[in-house]
């Protein structure tokens, strides 16, 4: 039976028989991007939230508020970047930026004006995009290192799986990283993870459609059940709890929608600081959204031959976009979740599977109890297998040439071991630039390299630099 003229349209539009995709797999794709991301809903209102977050009144911010302006904005953005750009690359509160915003940012101003710099910063990034500059950034990045960043991006969202499942977790001492919190695995939650981890790569290996969906559910289903007989305190399982809620709707807040002053932060401290802040925060997102681009594109196949992203000047104006409406609706910067590949391990090829994603974002504005019954145990064996399969493109880099070699680890290495996209994506923009000078191939390295170098070598010394300016 031939597919219905809706569907046909559907499938002309976002190209989805041409990228070699289904409806069905779109689908699966948007539910495994959202339920692996899911946990922003929980974790940035808590950061946002925190006792060091206050209103301009100097109270707490509320919770309800920031959880609705958080899947508000990931819905908004989410649909438009899947319309705009076609690409399956969802957007939510930047991790890294928000808890920046909370604890370095707002202890120096109100509420409303830190927002204000992520609008500026998002205005910043948007202007980039409409000239090409990030685009043309993106372009000169040599194919080994956008391998290596696929990698290390890989490595990277391995280990948040693990994190956030608790299976490692960091120590103030020596060894910085340890299996479970004492060397050893105890508790059930753990329990739920390992199992849906052995799960997940079974089905992976089986190729079964599905894999990582089915994994999120059937072990969602055992932490539920597991919750209930067992005497579990809550707090073993970290920010979500698998229980079913009393109430399966709440209705939304708007409150902290439009608390922002565009300019207020230039009064509270000095130009240099708001100029430096902006700075910071521009290069974090800038960055962030790169490796997280290629990563994810080239996982779903889509680069050219050349290496490029497809629709990238319209991926790159959305992501700007989306930092200043985070920062207008008071939700934090939000940029492209590198969590996307797990829809992408799950077959999305296009931007329909965001349309999914994003719909599911918009429910869960009145549906956040559901949301919040997926536990990050359940949830994170996707990230580790998501892992796996972005570290297959290490056997494309050339490791006969130092040049690209050596730049090539330090980008996956630093990735991981700095829980950072941006830091590895610098330390091997830099790494590259001074072994092609000092291999005498300096004309290999574009002006556009050269450039970047810079603002990462400022990035990295920004401390001995706010200091040399008397910064406080």
């Amino acid at each position: 039976m031939p597919p219905s003229p809706s569907v046909q349209r559907l499938d002309r539009f976002f190209r989805i028989s041409e990228r070699g995709s289904t409806v069905g797999r779109e689908v699966r794709g948007g539910l495994v991007t959202f339920f692996a991301m899911a946990y922003i809903l929980v974790l940035n209102p808590l950061i946002l939230g925190g006792p060091n977050v206050h209103d301009i009144n100097g109270d707490q911010l509320s919770l309800p508020q920031l959880v609705t302006v958080t899947a508000l904005v990931a819905a908004i953005m989410t649909v438009l970047m899947g319309i705009t750009a076609n690409l399956p690359l969802a957007l939510a509160a930047g991790l890294g930026i928000n808890a920046m915003t909370a604890y370095q940012i707002v202890p120096r101003m109100t509420w409303p004006d830190a927002m204000g710099l992520i609008v500026i910063e998002g205005i910043i990034l948007c202007v980039l995009s409409a000239t090409g500059f990030r685009e043309a950034v993106m372009n000169a990045i040599p194919m080994g290192l956008k391998q290596a960043i696929g990698v290390g991006i890989g490595l990277f969202i391995a280990l948040i799986g693990f994190v956030d499942a608790g299976f490692t977790t960091g120590l103030a001492g020596s060894p910085p990283l340890s299996l479970g919190g004492t060397g050893e695995l105890h508790g059930w939650p753990i329990l739920v993870f390992c199992l849906g981890l052995l799960l997940t790569l079974a089905l992976i290996a089986r190729k079964v459609r599905g894999a990582i969906l089915i994994s999120i559910l059937v072990m969602t289903v055992v932490a539920i059940v597991i919750n209930a007989i067992a005497d579990i305190d809550d707090a073993a399982w970290g920010m979500t709890v698998p229980e079913v809620p009393d109430e399966l709707v709440a209705a939304p807040d708007f409150g902290l929608l439009g608390h922002f002053s565009l300019f207020g932060a230039f009064g509270e401290v000095s130009v240099v600081t708001a100029v430096l802040l902006i700075f910071t925060l521009f290069l974090t997102d800038f960055f962030d959204t790169m490796g997280t681009a290629v990563g994810v594109t080239s996982e779903a196949g889509l680069l050219d031959d050349r290496g490029r992203v497809p629709r990238l000047g319209r991926l790159l104006f959305v992501d700007g976009l989306a930092a200043a409406a985070g920062g207008a609706a008071s939700a934090s910067s939000n940029t492209s979740f590198v969590e996307s590949a797990a829809g992408v391990g799950e077959g999305a090829r296009t931007g329909f599977a965001n349309i999914v994603t994003g719909a599911l974002f918009a429910l869960a504005l009145f549906l956040s109890p559901i949301a919040a019954i997926v536990p990050s145990q359940a949830a994170a064996p996707a990230l580790v297998a998501v892992g796996f399969l972005m570290m297959v493109q290490v056997a494309r880099i050339d490791w006969t040439d130092y040049a690209i070699a050596i730049p090539a680890f330090v980008t996956i290495a630093v990735m991981p071991f700095t829980y950072s996209i941006t830091n590895g994506i610098g330390a091997g923009f830099l790494a590259y630039v001074v072994l092609k000078v000092v291999l005498g191939r300096r004309r290999e390295v574009t002006w556009l390299l050269w450039v970047t170098a810079a603002l990462f070598l400022v990035y990295f010394a920004i401390n001995p630099i706010e200091q040399l300016l008397g910064v406080d």
